[in-house]
């Protein structure tokens, strides 16, 4: 690796000498100056020791405690120990009902903590590392258990990331505020939601126009708390695109897909009045107890299929706090338990709008029916939680949603990609396809059915449609990019990928053959969010239609 290192053998007998101690601190000091690291193992050739495997006495016993030994004597500013399980557990790692203990505080876990059988690598275990860092960071140096398998752990660690488990001796000075783990928060709302689902229609109605009154009275103090994520999030430089989702703003029209207790796609909301959309959720027809299928089995016997709560829901999306109110929104009127977490740049937004939402909630049911998580690195812990948790949602990124279904044995209802596509065939209007195409890109970028492709057929580039719609495009402030056909026409540069999501002000044009070389396109790059084909002939709309079986095809 290209790395200097150096080894050095000790005993027991070596740090009884105090000339030693001081000799290693120097040679240690001096060493790492050089950008040499020093490396430290137990001379077994001359150990004193009985059983040097199995004899603990003496002033350390394996590698945790001569670590915690090394860095007491140099005075270290953090000691990590590689463990071959995430941290440090309620119970044994292989128990489903232990939990990682991210902040180890040793009034409430010293009596709390079963062990189970100790690993087979190296010699102490997960009991050994928890002594060595109960001593070290009781005496002033901060300590982190995490995973030596998982990548870059000790890089996140010294990033101030969220993973092990951390021992310091101020810790317990941090839990002013009793932390509420992954577990306590689902099986809160678990239970709330079932007081829910025992009400009257009539009653959660009511919750909803109470929600609605409350996102009114407190409209300040929201539009403060969201200028001040838009603002942070400027300032840090992050994509328009992102900032354009993150602003809860007038005009703004959002499409929000969810599933509802009858196991259909409720389409919802316009965000220009997020009350107003409350208020045209309360008046929707009850989704609670309807009779879907009646199948009578035997005379007498009837099989009634009747829709019901899913449970437990955990929604995880990006930069949309108005897609806090439409999920929170959904949820009760059918009866869901909720965990919500955003992205952290809408931090402040969600947590006014979460403080809002809750305070509305009778105390009947309680405020936990809709639990917000606080940090990204939670997730992992909620995803385990499949006996609690029915259904996870994630709204975002490719990334975000694949990381997801990878982590859990949860049903996941994930769409991950919009490469959504307008097609203009031969027979297209040029006014109604200059509107569309411009209204499917400049009206709202950053949405996920926003066009990130224009397919055109080969005959619109010889009577100018082609090169109408580019000029449009160009002076919207649509940057181009093309693929082989479109580039070398338009002299544009080519995109590197079909499959690509802008998400932003930008697109890729194509030129196509035909209906078919169209259609084939998109089964081809597209990921089936939401295509449509800009067309006078009907019988061609048609075909589009049942070749392109999207999400959402539009004619």
């Amino acid at each position: 690796l290209d790395v200097s290192s150096s080894q050095h053998l000790v005993t027991d007998t070596d740090f009884r000498n105090g000339s030693f101690r001081k000799q290693l601190s120097e040679t240690v000091k001096s060493l790492l100056a050089l950008k040499v690291i020093p490396i430290f193992n137990e001379n077994d050739a001359v150990s004193t020791r009985r059983a040097p495997y199995e004899d603990s006495s003496g002033i350390f016993w394996d590698n945790d405690s001569l670590a915690g030994l090394l860095a007491l004597e140099l005075q270290a500013d953090l000691l990590v120990l590689l463990s071959d399980v995430e941290g440090l557990y309620s119970g044994p790692p292989s128990d489903p009902d232990s939990k990682l203990i991210h902040t180890y505080i040793k009034e409430k876990h010293q009596g709390e903590i079963t062990f189970g059988d100790k690993s087979r690598l190296g010699r102490g275990g997960m009991t050994a590392k928890v002594n060595a860092a109960v001593c070290a960071a009781y005496a002033g140096i901060p300590v982190v258990i995490t995973s030596g398998y998982a990548t870059d752990s000790i890089i996140k660690v010294l990033q101030g990331k969220r993973i092990g488990t951390l021992f310091h001796q101020d810790a317990h000075l941090w839990t002013s505020v009793k932390e509420v783990g992954a577990r306590e928060m689902a099986v809160a709302a678990r239970e709330c939601s079932r007081r829910l689902q025992a009400m009257h229609s009539d009653d959660r109605r009511k919750i909803l126009l109470d929600i609605a009154d409350a996102l009114e009275a407190n409209e300040s103090l929201i539009k403060v708390e969201n200028e001040a994520d838009v603002a942070d999030a400027q300032d840090a430089g992050y994509d328009k695109s992102l900032v354009a989702r993150l602003a809860l703003k007038p005009g703004k029209a959002s499409i929000y897909l969810f599933l509802d207790l009858c196991f259909t796609l409720i389409i919802i909301l316009q965000i220009s009045n997020l009350a107003k959309s409350v208020r045209v959720l309360a008046e929707m027809e009850e989704p609670i107890g309807q009779v879907l299928k009646r199948t009578e089995l035997a005379d007498g016997l009837i099989l009634e299929k009747t829709s019901c709560p899913l449970g437990v829901l955990l929604i995880v999306f990006e930069s949309r706090p108005d897609a806090l109110v439409q999920i929170a929104s959904l949820a009760i009127r059918s009866g869901n338990g909720l965990l919500l977490k955003g992205g952290k740049e809408a931090k402040r937004s969600n947590a006014i709008l979460h403080k809002v939402i809750t305070s509305a909630i009778p105390k009947s049911i309680g405020n936990k029916l809709i639990g917000l998580v606080a940090s990204r690195e939670d997730i992992p812990d909620l995803l385990k939680l499949d006996d609690v948790i029915d259904l996870v949602i994630p709204r975002g990124s490719n990334k975000l949603v694949s990381q997801i279904k990878e982590l859990t044995k949860i049903p996941v209802l994930g769409h991950s990609d919009g490469i959504c596509h307008v097609y203009v065939d031969k027979s297209a209007k040029v006014d109604t396809a200059k509107r569309i195409v411009l209204d499917a890109k400049i009206d709202y970028p950053a949405a996920c059915n926003a066009m990130e492709t224009l397919l055109v057929h080969k005959d619109l580039s010889s009577n100018g449609l082609l090169n109408t719609l580019t000029k449009e495009l160009q002076h919207e402030g649509v940057t181009l990019y093309g693929g082989p056909r479109a580039s070398s026409l338009l002299n544009i540069p080519e995109a590197h990928s079909f499959h690509h999501e802008y998400s932003s002000m930008a697109c890729t044009i194509e030129i196509v053959d035909d209906l078919q070389a169209a259609i084939d396109h998109i089964h081809q790059h597209g990921s089936s969010h939401t295509d449509c084909i800009v067309t006078e002939n009907h019988e061609v709309a048609e075909i589009f239609l049942h070749g392109v079986l999207q999400c959402c095809s539009i004619s």
